[in-house]
Order: C-alpha cells, then structure tokens, then sequence
C-alpha cells in the first residue's frame, strides 16, 4: 500500500541530491506544486528527464537544482522560449547543465523499456536528423531477423518519478484522465514514485477513459489540490493562460527570477 504523506515529507523521503527525477504530465496533470517543493528544499545536482520540459523545470533549472536535463522538446507552451534553461546552456547560470535531447517517440519508448525491464528500446526514429550525431545514447541497431536498420535507445529508470491526478484512495490507487501522456510507464519505470492528487477519497467511482495506478505501484500519494496549476487538471480547473504570459516576463530577467524565486520560498 502506499503511504499517505504531506508534499513536504514526501519530496523529503522520496527526492535526493543527484538523484534522476522525472516529472511526467503532458499538457494538463503537471505537477508544479512537487517541482516547487523539491525547489524549497534545495535539492542540487539533479537529472531532470522529462518529454516535454516547460515552466516547472525552468523553475527548476533556474534554482539550480538541476545538473543535466534529458528531453524531447523544451519552452513555454504557446508564448516561447524557456529562458532560465537557455541561459543555464549559453552561460552557466546559476550551474552549467547537460543536455541529452531526444524525439518525442524516443522518449516515450525509453520509459516503456523501463517499465518493462529491458536494457533498451528500438524504434523506427531519428532517420534523416542529426540527433544521433549529438546524443550518444542514440545507436543504429540491425534487426537479426529482417536486416533493416532501426535505432535503439536505452531503457529510462528514474530514481524517483514524480506525476499529478485528479484522485486517490486511502489505500494509494491512483486515478487520472485526460491526456494521459507517460505518466504511467514513468512511474512503473521508477524506482520510487510520487502521485500529487487534488483529493483523496474513500473509494474511486469509475471514469470512462480512466488510467489507475495500484497502490502497489506507487510509492507516496500526497493531496495537493490545484497542485498541477498553472497547467490544468481535467474535470477540476482550467489551464491558467495568463501565468504562462507572466513567466515570461519573470524568467527572461535573473533579478525578476530571484524576486520570484525569494516568494516561492517565503
């Protein structure tokens, strides 16, 4: 069963210094509430992995808890750049951080290798870009069978997967719906997992579409309500726009970053 904490003992238990972290949800279900506590807490010398890294690893990024970001695609969705991520690249500000990009489908079959426990993952990808000329963990792999030449990546396992829902149980059964993204083969690839819920209730009604995660698989469920804001939790609140257009303003100024960063740790 797994264990009903505060977000606060629960980044302290589950996230560690130089630890892999990754924080799944695409487009709505993120959970920015974790990525601002692990900021709170002062993690350092992070890999932060995620498919589609926006304002939450900024944060993250520009807090310098992160020494190495592995990803597919990285900005503020719908406004532009991420600009604590490129001044962490172009300047080493506050650290130097690493990069290991990936395509979308690349990533995605790097956690379901993970959650199924292989070494590695192959896919028809990468053909006619120059990622593999740039990412090491990119190879060309010949299929034993046929001759054709594929790619294989290596199996993502994260020390500590990091997901937000819309519910829980006492028990620590997770349910979500919407866009469902990786979440759930981010948290079987993981060695220990957190699920930030907007509630814990008695029992899970069903939900056509719905993805559950069994108690077993999970580590520590913390209720968080809103805790995927500025992102949306369908079925509880709307993706907050405005807050997107804001941090654009805050993230392309370091002062204005600092100001920010002083208010979240208050």
């Amino acid at each position: 069963m797994a264990k009903v904490l505060s977000l606060e003992d629960a980044v302290a238990e589950l996230v560690r210094d130089g630890d892999i972290v990754a924080l799944e949800g695409f487009t709505h279900l993120i959970p920015v509430a974790a990525g601002q506590e692990i900021i709170r807490q002062g993690r350092r010398g992070l890999t932060l992995v995620r498919m589609t890294p926006d304002i939450v690893y900024d944060q993250l990024i520009g807090a310098g808890c992160a020494s190495k970001l592995i990803f597919s695609w990285g900005g503020n969705p719908g406004v532009g750049s991420l600009h604590r991520f490129r001044d962490a690249v172009q300047h080493s500000w506050p650290v130097p951080l690493e990069i290991e990009e990936h395509s979308h489908a690349g990533m995605a079959n790097r956690y379901v290798a993970g959650a199924s426990g292989l070494p590695f993952a192959v896919l028809r990808g990468y053909t006619g870009t120059d990622l593999p000329k740039q990412t090491d963990t990119i190879k060309p792999i010949t299929c034993p069978f046929t001759g054709e030449q594929l790619t294989a990546v290596p199996a993502l396992n994260p020390d500590v997967t990091v997901i937000h829902a819309q519910r829980a149980d006492r028990a620590g059964n997770v349910q979500l719906w919407g866009i469902a993204g990786v979440q759930k083969e981010a948290v079987l690839a993981a060695k220990r997992s957190l699920v930030t819920v907007e509630e814990i209730v008695d029992e899970l009604e069903p939900k056509a579409g719905a993805v559950v995660l069994p108690a077993w698989a999970v580590t520590a469920v913390a209720e968080v309500p809103f805790g995927a804001r500025p992102s949306y939790a369908a079925g509880y609140y709307e993706r907050d726009n405005d807050a997107y257009q804001a941090w654009d303003a805050i993230s392309r100024d370091r002062a204005e970053f600092g100001k920010w960063l002083e208010g979240i740790s208050a």
